[in-house]
């Protein structure tokens, strides 16, 4: 088991170094930053923000109907974060993460009550961008954040709402990267880092250009033994963009590749909490790996008219190893009458997915009736192809957990699943008056899901399913004074079922996940309606500020309803009826001479609006059945109310920078508790705090260290219900006596790591 405290010999000198900071009065407050928010006391003079996924539209941000969050690819560099998880959780307002998974690299995050997760089976609720191609895989539509390269980021830019022209999944928002190029980034930068749970990572970025061409490369190369046992990384990630341009006509071909490998040690039950670093079960293993091609370009066709647009591959492979306890263990055989008594079962599945498309946008800006206006149209099409096996054998377990084959893989799915999500969309931006801007958007959805048995054994899986949908939006921004804005928006959006649910949504036959693939009954697809209002501005140069109240309700929201036992992954998806997520979002920033300080406070109250009943045998107040009836105003588990994040900056001399920073956040029900009354309660919430300090002897060389959750606190941030089968002494196998118990995903301890950039010429 990996050591905490001795993978790092200054890990209790940088404790007690942080401290003597509290003491000094620089409170351990978060760096987490608005949209509008800049560190430096020079503000650009204008944010310019893309509306539509494909880059080279934009719309400055004071004109933007809703509370837009950017960051720049600096701010990435700056904190030194491995993966964009746990860059958005410490500086995004409204954004959680979870870790269902135990990996730093396969988190969940949750923005306003929606996730993107790269778990199958988790409902997506924001829609991805990379470079103006959608990388929610068509498997799923799962987001692998593994395979975003932080080096390559020029700028997040995080959108809330149902913004229509972002497509399918905008249900609370969308997540726009954008990646540097050549002629912005030129010259050369290596990272070196290493410390805590054995990580050692070396980063590597290139860039040039001339009158016409342009190159930017970024490789990365990260090992972690992982601070409990059985969670090891291997991360390799390389991205090349390479550039041509004319006087009006430019060309980029970008290459993204990637070979992961991570494991998890899944949940753990609430009587395994004296010492979060053992597993549950083991192995749980995700190897990824993609090919990622993206040819985008523009073309200037003259002062008004811009044509842009993309055609992209990608080719992703993911295989998985899980072991499981046996959900059938003590269950009689009709056959022979005898209860089973294989413990465990270990599933080895496949996804190999190859994905396509293409994305083409006109944008006009002019004038309309004497006034600024700015329209853009355009239209995409994605279409992927997924084979999916799985296979299952027969295990035991070992003292520890782990599983033992007892028998050969034997198949148990071999599937074949289509996508085809075809767009068309509309959006204006028209200065109506002097302060006033109307903003006027519209897509048409359509998407096909087709689903094909390979094996022909399970011929109800064949099935087609399609959706479409007009989504609309509209909104108004008005600048009472310079600097300041006032705003109102309503917009609808769109998710379709995916092949996952659609395969697993028959409560006689639960599925588990990773899925077995069964029938495919039909879901309805889900449709969200998002108000929002709010306010933003910098007073002076140095202090910034913004304010949102938001309610998104969705229509048919799909819930995957657990059928209990002691496989805590194990149920069915079905459409649950209305649901609400509504909010308050505050933030501001200010500078004080050589002092920061940033705040931003999120409220978020999601609830069922209908009544429903849902089977969750481990629920302490389920019925005989095992079932328990949800309510109207009962609390959506896994969503905090409360989310505060502060932050102080100190450059403190010449050369010399500390940044303290802290999360609070409140407690969640968790997965299993839908009606809110298990006798466990809720997962508690908890506080964190993180430090980093820079030396910087030269303009090229920053010299860091990073101490993430300085008090070494043990706090969890995701729950599940669910049958504890390891009841016997040491925590042994002891199925027949399973305990119903709450699960948690437990976050990492103190982990301190040194590092040094250096920027050079080429």
């Amino acid at each position: 088991m990996p050591n905490q405290h001795s993978a790092f010999p200054l890990e209790q000198t940088v404790y007690f170094m942080s401290l003597a900071f509290v003491a000094m009065g620089i409170s351990p407050l978060a760096l987490a930053a608005d949209a509008v928010t800049d560190t430096t006391p020079v503000l650009a003079p204008v944010q310019v923000v893309g509306t539509t996924p494909l880059p080279g539209s934009g719309v400055p941000a004071d004109k933007i109907p809703a509370n837009v969050q950017v960051f720049s690819g600096d701010d990435v560099a700056r904190e030194g974060q491995t993966n964009i998880a746990d860059f958005l959780e410490q500086n995004a307002n409204g954004v959680n993460i979870s870790q269902a998974q135990g990996n730093p690299y396969q988190a969940d995050i949750s923005f306003r009550g929606f996730t993107a997760s790269p778990v199958l089976g988790t409902p997506q609720g924001l829609s991805v961008f990379m470079d103006g191609v959608r990388i929610n895989e068509p498997f799923g539509d799962i987001v692998n954040w593994d395979l975003i390269p932080p080096g390559a980021i020029a700028s997040i830019q995080l959108m809330p709402g149902s913004n229509p022209v972002f497509g399918l999944n905008t249900l609370g928002g969308a997540l726009v990267v954008n990646t540097k190029d050549g002629v912005h980034n030129p010259g050369g930068q290596i990272d070196v880092s290493g410390g805590s749970f054995g990580r050692k990572t070396v980063q590597l970025q290139l860039g040039g250009s001339n009158d016409t061409l342009d190159y930017f490369v970024a490789a990365n190369a990260s090992n972690e033994d992982g601070w409990a046992d059985h969670n090891a990384s291997r991360v390799r990630q390389f991205f090349g963009k390479f550039g041509w341009s004319g006087e009006t006509t430019s060309l980029h071909l970008i290459t993204n590749l990637a070979d992961n490998t991570l494991s998890g040690t899944q949940t753990i039950p609430l009587s395994f909490s004296n010492d979060i670093h053992q597993a549950y079960t083991w192995p749980d293993t995700n190897t990824n790996r993609l090919s990622f091609f993206n040819l985008e370009g523009s073309q200037f066709i003259n002062d008004t008219l811009t044509l842009s647009g993309n055609m992209y591959y990608r080719k992703y492979k993911n295989e998985n190893v899980s072991s499981n306890v046996n959900n059938d263990f003590g269950e009689i055989d009709p056959d022979t009458g005898l209860a089973n008594s294989i413990p465990a079962n270990n599933t080895q599945s496949q996804i190999d997915q190859e994905s396509y498309g293409a994305a083409l946008q006109l944008s006009a800006k002019g004038h309309l009736a004497g006034r600024p206006n700015q329209l853009v149209v355009g239209g995409s099409a994605d279409i992927g192809r997924a084979p999916f096996t799985q296979f299952s054998q027969d295990a035991t377990f070992t003292a520890d957990r782990g599983t033992i084959a007892l028998d050969d893989y034997s198949e148990v799915t071999n599937a074949l699943t289509r996508n085809r999500y075809e767009g068309l969309f509309v959006s204006d931006s028209y200065d109506f008056a002097p302060r006033w801007t109307l903003t006027a958007s519209g897509r048409f959805n359509y998407a096909d899901i087709e689903i094909t048995d390979q094996s022909g054994s399970q011929p109800l899986l064949n099935g087609s399913h399609s959706y479409s949908r007009f989504n609309p939006a509209v909104g108004i921004n008005y600048a009472p004074a310079d600097k300041s804005t006032l705003y109102a928006t309503y917009s609808e959006g769109m998710r379709a079922p995916t092949a996952i649910e659609l395969a697993c949504a028959d409560p006689d036959m639960p599925c588990s996940l990773p899925n077995d693939f069964l029938a495919d009954p039909d879901l309805k697809m889900i449709v969200s309606h998002t108000y929002e209002a709010g306010a933003r501005g910098d007073y002076g140069s140095n202090t910034s500020w913004s304010i949102a109240l938001y309610r998104t309700d969705l229509d048919n929201d799909i819930g995957f309803v657990s059928s209990g036992g002691t496989a805590i992954n194990s149920g069915f998806f079905q459409n649950i009826g209305k649901t609400r997520r509504q909010g308050l979002e505050l933030a501001g920033a200010t500078t004080l001479g050589p002092f920061t300080f940033n705040a931003a406070y999120s409220y978020i109250d999601a609830t069922y609006l209908g009544s429903f009943s849902e089977s969750s045998p481990s629920n302490s107040s389920a019925d005989a059945n095992g079932a328990i009836q949800v309510s109207s105003g009962d609390h959506i588990p896994g969503i905090p109310r409360h989310t505060l994040k502060l932050g102080a900056d100190y450059h403190f001399a010449t050369h010399w920078e500390v940044a303290a920073s802290g999360i609070f956040r409140s407690d969640v029900f968790a997965r299993g508790d839908e009606n809110n009354q298990d006798v466990h309660g809720t997962v508690p919430g908890y506080a964190v705090f993180n430090l980093d300090m820079h030396y910087r002897p030269t303009r090229a060389l920053d010299i860091y260290l990073l101490v993430d959750n300085v008090f070494n606190r043990q706090y969890a941030n995701f729950g599940v219900l669910g049958a504890n089968a390891f009841t016997g002494p040491g925590n042994s196998f002891d199925g027949a006596n399973a305990v119903n118990e709450q699960f948690r995903g437990f976050g990492a301890p103190r982990g301190v790591w040194l590092g040094m950039n250096y920027n050079f010429a080429l």
